[in-house]
């Protein structure tokens, strides 16, 4: 004979609730963005890369990729989140967004932290000097040499390491949180450089007038060219994915350099680099 056994009205209320949270639970970060159709992008307002116009609107290299590669994976509606460069890593691990998309460079440092993208461009760095260049730098090894020559650097940028492994010391070394911040440094002459992409360095060039200019031969070390990504938590990997198999098969398509070029990139920036090659250096 089977026994019936009877529970308790409200036992049955938890159990019917514990199977609901854990089913809400479970749902991933992909599953979440294609339900609700939208997804927060973090940018730390760095011309080209990402930043925001006068009229309030957010664009450059990566949001606009950032937009239509959601797109094609069902997320309609990007909302973008302006941090300081330094919090965002720390802003992404927090929860406060969902990706970051503000041209970060992939390191093997940064890899332990987050789940990046394949890389959507490679670029080189440079410096930003006054007119004329004065202390007549071309390199991380002029700037050591110089126990007078100060460099600003973004904190949080991987610029910072490479300085200091080119012998410059990290009391000559001015980190501020902005683009802007370097450009006014320099122009102030409260530094004598400043270093960063050569897209960045050349966009403050314009924005600095005739006070300042790039150095078009600067010299470094091959294995500082940056390669830029997309960013996601550790735990989101099936959506890391999804954006990444949409990307790599859009990446260099007529479309691709189309929207990337008004920012100064072209097919010069395109790069067969993965995650894993970087994590190997």
């Amino acid at each position: 004979m089977k026994t019936i056994i009877k529970f308790p009205a409200i036992a049955l209320l938890a159990v019917a609730a514990l199977t609901l949270g854990t089913s809400a639970s479970a749902e991933t970060a992909l599953e979440r963005v294609q339900r609700t159709g939208e997804i927060r992008i973090a940018y730390a307002n760095e011309a080209p890369f990402a930043y925001t116009l006068a009229n309030g609107k957010v664009t450059g290299e990566s949001p606009e990729i950032a937009k239509i590669i959601f797109a094609k994976i069902g997320v309609t509606t990007v909302k973008p989140v302006l941090v300081e460069w330094g919090s965002l890593i720390p802003g992404l691990m927090a929860g406060r967004f969902d990706v970051i998309a503000a041209g970060m460079y992939v390191t093997p440092e940064r890899i332990k932290q987050v789940l990046f993208t394949d890389p959507h461009y490679q670029l080189a760095d440079t410096l930003l000097v006054a007119k004329g260049n004065p202390r007549k730098l071309h390199s991380y090894a002029d700037i050591a040499a110089n126990p007078k020559v100060k460099i600003a650097i973004m904190a949080g940028t991987a610029e910072y390491a490479y300085a200091v492994a080119g012998g410059v010391p990290e009391s000559r070394i001015m980190q501020v949180p902005t683009t802007t911040a370097q450009l006014q440094a320099v122009r102030t002459r409260r530094a004598d450089a400043a270093v960063g992409t050569a897209l960045t360095m050349k966009a403050l060039a314009v924005k600095g007038g005739k006070r300042v200019q790039v150095i078009t031969d600067f010299t470094d070390d091959p294995s500082h060219i940056g390669y830029g990504a997309l960013a996601f938590r550790q735990e989101d990997q099936t959506l890391r994915d999804a954006v990444n198999v949409a990307l790599q098969q859009w990446l260099g398509s007529p479309e691709h350099l189309a929207t990337v070029t008004p920012f100064g990139f072209d097919k010069s920036n395109l790069t067969t680099k993965t995650v894993a090659d970087i994590a190997a250096q």
